[in-house]
């Protein structure tokens, strides 16, 4: 990894292409998300290796539950729930910080069980953190922290106390997002955080995310001004 590169201290990606990467290889969609799982594994690993401290990806959405196969509904939790009780698990071994964003209420009973399970074991741990979007949606957890508020009583916020309602309380600002397959848009993700991230959309769909796919991106990130609104 080249030392000149710029590091953001938190990195979202929007998992997109398990489905066309399947197509386009004769397999099942199934398959598809099977290995978008082992690329996850891979770019969290080395998200880590960088030294990028938080990493959020977007899941399953709100809005998956009514666009999405029953069937393929199914299989995905079913591959989330393995995903927790076996790589999730190993992540706590590694010293990493597990957390989900999204309304973990209408999750199968067997995969709330086992997300609840790695996030217990991995509250004290000091590493990366990974922070799952599951059951997510960008509007609805704007709509989220506002009831928080308003049940609270207070007539008046500022956009700080407002952040400290949001599920990504507790993590760095968002710097990057990055949307593999080559869709340019962010499909209802992070609408709140993304202020004044910078986004890459990649043409790889997500099951060929590897290390240097990573190092591209950052490539690419280290040549970008930042100026939060200001001038240079």
């Amino acid at each position: 990894m080249d030392n000149q590169l710029k590091i953001p201290r938190h990195i979202a990606f929007i998992m997109d292409g398990n489905g066309r990467w399947a197509s386009a290889k004769g397999l099942s969609r199934s398959e598809g998300h099977r290995q978008g799982a082992e690329a996850l594994k891979v770019m969290v690993d080395a998200c880590s290796e960088v030294g990028i401290d938080a990493v959020s990806v977007y899941a399953f959405s709100c809005e998956n539950w009514s666009k999405r196969p029953q069937a393929e509904i199914k299989f995905l939790f079913s591959l989330i729930t393995q995903f927790a009780k076996n790589e999730l698990k190993k992540y706590v071994e590694r010293g990493y910080r597990i957390m989900f964003s999204g309304d973990l209420s209408q999750l199968p009973k067997t995969t709330f069980k086992a997300i609840q399970k790695v996030v217990d074991a991995a509250k004290n741990n000091t590493g990366v953190i990974v922070n799952i979007a599951l059951n997510y949606g960008g509007r609805q957890e704007i709509v989220r922290a506002v009831n928080t508020i308003l049940q609270s009583g207070l007539r008046e916020i500022d956009a700080e106390m407002f952040e400290d309602c949001l599920y990504t309380a507790a993590l760095p600002p968002l710097d990057l997002i990055v949307r593999s397959s080559g869709e340019k848009r962010l499909s209802n993700f992070m609408l709140w955080q993304c202020a004044y991230s910078e986004l890459i959309f990649v043409e790889k769909n997500w099951p060929d995310f590897g290390k240097d796919t990573l190092t591209d991106i950052l490539k690419e990130y280290s040549q970008r001004d930042r100026r939060f609104g200001g001038v240079k």
